[in-house]
């Protein structure tokens, strides 16, 4: 049994279909990446699973456990964490408070304490600037934030929205090395990212979205060989 499983959803904003019939598995221990074009139907997959939006059809089950009647907010207890798009950093409070607030389903201190610390370790520019408001980092930095954030969740599966979007190119390379050191460390991860190459780079298996269904679906190695792919989404004629 795969640790998240996606059967046939169907989802829609007003009478518009955003997804048509979205089947994917994830199992434990993969990076799995979402590629394709703007509006293709990514981070709407990603949004669905994290309850934000609601199924007409299809179920969605972690550890075989059917996730269509939780709350969003009930998601971080049964493990799953989100790194949304954008960020979305809690602009007044500190680094560390931030940090902290990512724990907030969790009672075990001296866990808490060591997770902080192993954010620290992955995010050396966190624990330079842990006592700064959080508003005033960088894009690069709030992008660890957010991901810090998500670890401090403790969570078995990490769902990541366009992790790279508005970095300088030199910040994006590192993000991706840390996205492959979090999960040699035992978190599994879903990952939406318009920047194909790194994410076909990082991940076990893709899939190809296009106007909310999945055209095409391997490991990641086949699909940086695959034509379609390689002229479509990752810039090689």
């Amino acid at each position: 049994m795969a640790l998240l499983e996606v059967n046939n959803i169907h989802a829609y904003y007003g009478n518009i279909q955003a997804l048509r019939g979205i089947s994917l598995t994830v199992e434990k221990g993969e990076i799995v990446s979402l590629i394709g074009a703007n509006g293709a139907g990514k981070t709407t997959i990603l949004r669905c699973i994290s309850r934000l939006v609601g199924l007409r059809e299809g179920s969605i089950t972690l550890d075989g456990e059917d996730l269509s009647k939780s709350k969003a907010h009930e998601l971080v207890y049964k493990g799953i964490a989100m790194v949304p798009e954008g960020r979305g950093v809690f602009a007044k409070l500190t680094v560390e408070e931030n940090l902290e607030m990512g724990a907030f389903s969790r009672d075990d201190q001296d866990g808490i304490d060591n997770d902080l610390d192993r954010v620290f370790s992955l995010f050396e520019r966190l624990k330079e600037r842990r006592n700064q408001v959080a508003g005033t980092l960088s894009g690069g930095e709030q992008q660890m934030l957010a991901t810090g954030r998500a670890l401090m969740a403790r969570p078995s599966l990490m769902l990541m929205d366009e992790p790279s979007m508005g970095l300088a190119p030199i910040l994006v390379e590192g993000i991706f090395d840390t996205i492959k050191e979090i999960n040699a460390e035992g978190t599994t991860i879903l990952l939406v990212e318009q920047n194909a190459t790194m994410a076909l780079q990082v991940a076990n298996r893709g899939y190809v979205l296009q106007t909310g269904e999945i055209v095409l679906d391997d490991t990641a190695e086949n699909l940086q060989k695959n034509e379609m792919v390689q002229k479509a989404y990752l810039g090689i004629d």
